[in-house]
């Protein structure tokens, strides 16, 4: 039973359904029934065509749900009559629906779970326990979407920066349940990438690949967090790296500069380093100067100061911090909104030298850390300060 194969065409399915005049939220019931009618009988006789059954069987799986609804009834005579079975139509409607999947009327979480199970073919119960949520919670959640989406037009444009946002959120989700988010989030930009010729695109695609390929050396055997600087680059993916920087490569070179290739280039720049030591911090510095211009994000200029404090020395890191600071309203140094603010506050007080404050920073953050892997490691480097101190 090929589950990669049933995943990669649900969407051609789903688009081939919604152009014959099924409505959104129908015909991706019907695919998800077409699907689950697949995994009972391909083991035993997989067709030659799976594409064209699908089809076949999704159209007949959504006329009996019209036929049965007395409420649609009416609709029922503008519907055209079974296709013959036969190859499926070439026509490829991936694009519209990751568009349509990433509508701005959609909530993020409602744009993720969407596109996950019409795009990606995921059910309901993969999709749940990858969010660590109750099934119905999700089921409820699909189905809110799917009815917003359900009156959008199939053929409106959509906007490219949206389903790539969409994509990154899956993509950071990374592991849970049976359903690993992060690879099924490069799985989904590589057909996204196979369907739209757009630079940023691509950047996504190459910053997922060079982010994936130190994922081996990110925890420790007890699954302790290991920082950038501590990692076993020997475990890096050598292969993952060369495909990312040279997707990134051919990006760039088309010089139409967004978010996600300059993020790529600094994810390339720390992944050509052979040791933490010899990282290109001042090209770095200068990369994060670009995505500034771009998005003029806080988390950006977060992270900017800790590529100054490593290019320039912490004092020079931590005046860009304080300018941060004071380009935020409602921060201070006991309660940034940013919850790794304080984090990156305590490494750069321990490198110059400061170990009470930064222990005492990193104890704070420990308290904002997002998950417990992080806290954990928070909290150890607190506790390593406070012995340094009493020693």
């Amino acid at each position: 039973m090929d589950e990669a194969l049933l995943r990669s065409l649900t969407p051609s399915v789903l688009g081939i359904l919604v152009r014959r005049g099924a409505d959104f939220a129908a015909a991706e019931d019907a695919v998800q029934d077409a699907l689950v009618e697949a995994v009972r009988a391909w083991p035993a006789d997989q067709p030659r065509d799976a594409k064209g059954w699908l089809v076949t069987v999704a159209w007949r799986k959504f006329l009996d749900a019209t036929r049965a609804d007395a409420a649609r009834r009416r609709r029922e005579d503008r519907l055209d009559e079974e296709p013959a079975p036969g190859p499926a139509a070439a026509v490829d409607d991936t694009l519209q629906l990751y568009f349509l999947c990433a509508h701005p009327s959609l909530t993020p979480a409602s744009a993720v779970a969407l596109t996950l199970r019409a795009v990606g073919g995921l059910t309901t119960r993969q999709i749940a326990q990858a969010y660590l949520v109750p099934e119905a919670t999700m089921a409820q959640r699909i189905s809110r979407a799917k009815r917003t989406v359900s009156g959008v037009r199939f053929d409106q444009p959509g906007d490219v920066a949206t389903v790539l946002r969409v994509l990154y959120l899956v993509f950071n989700e990374g592991y849970s349940g049976d359903v690993d988010l992060a690879v099924e989030a490069i799985r989904l930009t590589r057909q996204l990438a196979a369907v739209i010729d757009h630079p940023e695109v691509a950047g996504l695609l190459a910053l997922m690949l060079l982010h994936h390929a130190r994922r081996a050396a990110r925890t420790a055997p007890d699954g302790s967090l290991v920082p950038l600087a501590e990692q076993d680059r020997g475990r890096w993916d050598t292969r993952l790296i060369a495909e990312g920087v040279g997707i990134l490569q051919a990006a760039l070179a088309r010089d139409r500069l967004g978010e996600f290739q300059a993020q790529a280039a600094i994810a390339a720049l720390h992944a050509d380093a052979p040791t933490a030591e010899e990282t290109d911090w001042v090209q770095i510095v200068e990369w994060y100067d670009e995505l500034t211009r771009l998005t003029d994000s806080p988390v950006v200029r977060l992270n900017r100061a800790v590529a100054v404090g490593e290019a320039d020395g912490p004092r020079a890191g931590l005046a860009a911090l304080a300018a941060l600071d004071d380009s935020s309203p409602s921060s201070s140094s006991t309660g940034h909104p940013m919850p790794r603010h304080a984090a990156v506050a305590a490494y750069l007080h321990e490198r110059d030298g400061d170990l009470a404050t930064a222990a005492r920073l990193y104890a704070e953050a420990a308290h904002k850390a997002p998950n417990l892997a992080e806290r954990d490691h928070l909290m150890r480097q607190a506790a390593r300060l406070n012995t340094r101190r009493r020693h």
